[in-house]
């Protein structure tokens, strides 16, 4: 009989901390200011949201200060978090948005902004198809590779870059893709498709100098 009273003696709040899962639970230290919740926080996400922002943002150096914004605003805002999305979209959605908008302070400072979104709507059926050859990321072979592609990516049409990266650097999923860039599922694949496409012709470029290394099919868009 101890037991079954004890067993009934659970609050509704104890029974929803028990079913809550970890993301929403560390949700809840932090917005309770949990030290401990900054820092396990900080632990998953500050080194991936690093090199997520130094790829998408032109300029890699400032890479720190962007990462440092993302937090501020993740903490500020974690009180609005309401879990339909996963916490780790949610931080890279914010992580996309601030590299985003640093990207385009930078050039309004510079005066050099210029307006340059691609027409995924003029896509055919044909270039919706994923590319059966192999990934532009699987010749890394070496780190002079990993180098070129670097190189490759930030020479990339933004939106391009940050579809690719999220999905072949990160490897996250397509719906997930569409809601961190708050686009549709068919604007994310068709991103990836022009950006892989965009990809293999600056490498190409890079690897090969020669007369036809700048070579472009035509429809698609490499910059």
């Amino acid at each position: 009989m101890a037991d079954t009273a004890i067993s009934f003696s659970l609050g509704a709040n104890d029974l929803a901390v028990e079913s809550a899962s970890p993301d929403q639970i560390l949700v809840r230290r932090l917005c309770a200011a949990e030290n401990a919740a900054y820092e396990e926080l900080l632990q998953r996400f500050e080194h991936p949201i690093y090199n997520l922002v130094c790829r998408l943002t032109d300029h890699p150096e400032d890479g720190a200060d962007v990462t440092q914004e993302v937090f501020l605003k993740v903490f500020r805002s974690v009180g609005s978090f309401r879990g339909q999305s996963s916490l780790k979209t949610w931080i890279y959605r914010i992580a996309v948005n601030e590299s985003r908008n640093h990207r385009r302070s930078f050039l309004r400072h510079r005066k050099q902004e210029v307006h340059m979104e691609p027409n995924e709507d003029s896509l055919g059926l044909a270039e919706w198809v994923a590319d059966p050859g192999p990934s532009p990321f699987e010749i890394a072979l070496d780190h002079e590779a990993e180098q070129l592609i670097e190189l490759a990516l930030s020479e990339m049409n933004p939106s391009f870059r940050a579809a690719l990266v999220l999905r072949d650097i990160e490897g996250l999923a397509y719906d997930e893709i569409a809601e961190i860039l708050e686009i549709s599922l068919g604007t994310v694949k068709s991103r990836i498709v022009r950006g892989r496409e965009a990809l293999k012709e600056r490498l190409t470029a890079h690897l090969d100098p020669g007369p036809h290394a700048f070579h472009r099919r035509e429809g698609v868009v490499a910059r």
